[in-house]
């Protein structure tokens, strides 16, 4: 039976969350008096937001009685908070607990009209239910909410965190991955685990030992020395060559114009030019790539902009 292993490898305890560690101590001070406040867990997404909030409540509870996950993106009006929210946290807690939990997932996406109906909820209910929002930006939500909550930041992951984590997973599956293979990871991921658990697994299917092409190959990235053949090509004036490279890229490889161009613009960093040639091609990328966020021919735009780096 196929399993996405975002589900399969999920921590099971406050233990297993990687990478947040001062959180993770301080919710564990919590657990140990078996009570908590309204909770608000805020970072980008794939930090471990939604598995912290799981495993807290499963280690509080050890059940599923007295909680309830809703996702705020899917379930955004008021209508939610007046019936699903509120029917649930009037009611009194089941067996020995002293309160229920809500998780409201994506808490970032509800109306204004639903936020305000939920702070009036946070308030009426604050003796039987506690409230975990989590979200990517809590300057989305209104102040009285923020307010009203206990505010956790979630950071990125480093590489060593992502790193640590796909090693668990390479020897539980069998795997064998690649320094390079866990760099490339890494730098598409951005500090996203499930991103990387997700490419991981997608890498997997094609082979079992995972090598940087075939990252590449799965995220649908050039080699960052292609792209810097591509670049040098272009500044020394040899745009035939670098048209050639470019259609390689592009045609062969199935290189994205959008791809491409977030990789030119990472690789300018590391070409031996002067500052101010960087700050001159990084001008040229800005205004080819708002072209073609405007409709423009994409293959057309970057040949454009492939010949406009000679000076």
């Amino acid at each position: 039976m196929f399993e996405l292993w975002t589900e399969k490898y999920r921590p099971k305890k406050l233990d297993e969350i990687i990478g947040q560690d001062e959180t993770i101590k301080r919710l564990k001070a919590f657990v140990s008096k078996g009570y908590i406040p309204n909770l608000l867990f805020a970072g980008m997404q794939g930090t471990g937001k939604t598995s912290t909030a799981l495993t807290l409540v499963n280690e509080l509870f050890g059940n599923t009685e007295n909680f309830v996950e809703l996702n705020a993106s899917d379930e955004r009006g008021i209508d939610t908070i007046r019936i699903k929210i509120k029917d649930f946290a009037r009611t009194k807690p089941i067996g020995n607990a002293s309160f229920k939990i809500i998780l409201l997932d994506e808490a970032d996406a509800l109306t204004k009209d639903a936020q305000q109906a939920l702070r009036r909820t946070m308030e009426n209910y604050s003796e039987t239910c506690r409230f975990i929002l989590d979200c990517n930006y809590s300057s989305k939500l209104i102040e009285p909410i923020q307010s009203r909550c206990v505010i956790f930041r979630f950071k990125p992951l480093n590489k060593e965190d992502i790193k640590k984590y796909l090693k668990k997973i390479e020897k539980e599956e069998n795997l064998k991955i690649g320094e390079d293979a866990i760099k490339a990871i890494f730098v598409e991921c951005g500090g996203d685990l499930r991103r990387a658990t997700n490419i991981l697994q997608a890498c997997a299917s094609i082979n079992k030992e995972i090598s940087e092409d075939i990252v590449l190959k799965v995220i649908g990235k050039a080699r960052s020395k292609d792209v810097e053949e591509l670049l040098k090509l272009a500044i020394n004036g040899n745009f035939l060559d670098s048209r050639k490279k470019l259609y390689n890229l592009m045609i062969e490889q199935g290189v994205s114009p959008d791809d491409l161009l977030k990789q030119i613009y990472s690789q300018i960093f590391e070409l031996e030019i002067s500052d101010n040639e960087k700050l001159r091609i990084i001008k040229l990328l800005a205004d080819y790539e708002f072209r073609i966020v405007e409709g423009s021919n994409p293959l057309i735009q970057v040949e454009a902009f492939l010949a406009s780096l000679k000076e």
